[in-house]
């Protein structure tokens, strides 16, 4: 759970919404917490959300798997419960 007061997707505005609809994840059906975090904030959202497309796709020699490992290992590293 964050510390940020998230703005959830029933909660969201229009604009909001049709972000958050770019936004979903196919698999899930549904926005990533990490994302609806940023829903204070459309242009910190876009730019967070164009960071993690870049890094999780920017890379044709690595798998998806191989990507949610590294990311796995890192926040474990940090300290991060997330």
């Amino acid at each position: 759970m964050s510390w940020i007061r998230d703005v959830p997707e029933e909660s969201a505005g229009p604009e909001l919404r049709a972000a958050y609809a770019a936004m979903t994840d196919p698999q899930s059906g549904r926005v990533d917490n990490i994302l609806t975090v940023h829903g204070q904030h459309p242009e910190g959202l876009d730019a967070h959300f164009r960071l993690y497309q870049a890094v999780m796709a920017g890379t044709a020699s690595l798998r998806k798997a191989d990507r949610e490992l590294i990311a796995l290992v890192v926040s474990q590293v940090n300290g991060c419960h997330y």
